[in-house]
């Protein structure tokens, strides 16, 4: 809600204000702070007839009626965890608050129906060749296996739609008039798509010499062997407050040693763990780029995107990690590809 500092009102407002503010500002519910900001408690068009029935009046103050143990969510949680907790409780609106308590947003469960278009272009690398796949890609590019009822390709197409993208461009090399068939120019999708059309394989990076023309704005860059529920647009908002000019999506990845780790000094032993676990910091396969980025990438070239991150590093340029913690899964393997298939009614659906 872009307006929800308007909702916030003290201890000491009447029923009848905290009503009048509620009409005003057309939702169902105010925020009862403290001088600092601090969520007290909140103030709903069920509270106030609850409140009357009691026998309060309207000139009473809205402590009195208040819920004093509201639901919340946490600044940090991203959209779709926000939307999971309104659905799964049945709530129209919930505050954001911070740690300690202050409100920083107001919810509201509309607002997941409009969805805002976004400017931004998006780029999806479906040219690989899908060889751990094996026999499954052997007549069948990676990005138009079926998940579910779809091709691959289609469910993140429309995943991006659904959070406001429009228009796209798909990077194609193998097998890549069975791509061009299936999506046409997007219009199936209400998108719009656009090819690069590479003549050898360019790797993960480099396709992006064959965009027609730079882009005005940062664009996101994707694989097309992803599965995610990522808020894409909170991921671009984040790129350009941070002043990035190169953003990685990351995952914690954890490995455990299969044997007892010996810690050893000069032929000593100084202790043992037993089958310790690594945890590492890896690449989601999904980033954002500012326009100033194109510059590095060589034409016509194979380039993968850590050389170009390694490339953007040494220039000086401002490179940032923005860490992927919900659903994700690289269909890479044959494993892989029959998890996405169990996932997809849950998670797609």
């Amino acid at each position: 809600m872009k307006n929800w500092k308007d909702s916030l009102i003290g201890p000491g407002t009447t029923l009848r204000q905290a009503l009048e503010t509620i009409n005003a500002l057309g939702c169902h519910m105010t925020l009862v702070v403290d001088g600092d900001g601090k969520l007290l408690g909140t103030f709903s068009d069920g509270d106030a007839r609850r409140a009357l029935l009691r026998g309060l009046t309207l000139t009473d103050c809205v402590g009195e009626a208040m819920n004093h143990q509201p639901r919340t969510v946490r600044a940090t949680d991203d959209r779709h965890s926000r939307l999971a907790v309104m659905q799964r409780l049945g709530l129209h609106q919930l505050p954001v608050v911070q740690d300690d308590g202050v409100v920083v947003g107001l919810e509201i469960v509309d607002d997941f129906l409009r969805v805002p278009a976004r400017e931004e272009w998006v780029v999806v690398m479906a040219g690989g060749l899908g060889s751990r796949l094996k026999e499954l890609t052997r007549e069948t590019p990676k990005p138009m296996l079926n998940v579910g009822s779809r091709p691959l390709l289609e469910t993140i197409l429309r995943s991006f739609s659904e959070q406001g993208f429009r228009r796209f461009y798909l990077a194609v090399n193998y097998r890549a008039e069975q791509i061009e068939a299936h999506f046409g120019d997007g219009s199936a999708l209400d998108i719009e798509v656009r090819y690069l059309r590479e003549q050898k394989r360019l790797g993960t990076a480099g396709a992006l010499s064959l965009l027609p023309e730079p882009p005005d704005r940062p664009f996101i860059v994707t694989n097309a062997d992803l599965l995610t529920k990522e808020d894409y647009g909170g991921m671009v908002d984040r790129h350009v407050g941070a002043g990035a000019d190169a953003t990685m999506g990351v995952r914690k990845y954890e490995m455990q040693v299969p044997f007892g780790v010996v810690q050893e000094k000069d032929g000593l032993i100084h202790g043992i763990e037993e089958k310790p676990v690594q945890q590492f910091v890896v690449s989601a396969g999904m980033y954002v780029l500012s326009p100033s980025v194109l510059e590095l990438v060589p034409s016509d070239t194979f380039y993968d995107m850590p050389s170009l991150f390694d490339e953007a590093v040494r220039r000086g340029m401002r490179a940032r990690c923005h860490h992927i913690d919900g659903y994700w899964l690289d269909i890479g393997r044959p494993a892989d590809y029959e998890r996405a298939n169990t996932d997809f009614h849950e998670v797609f659906k």
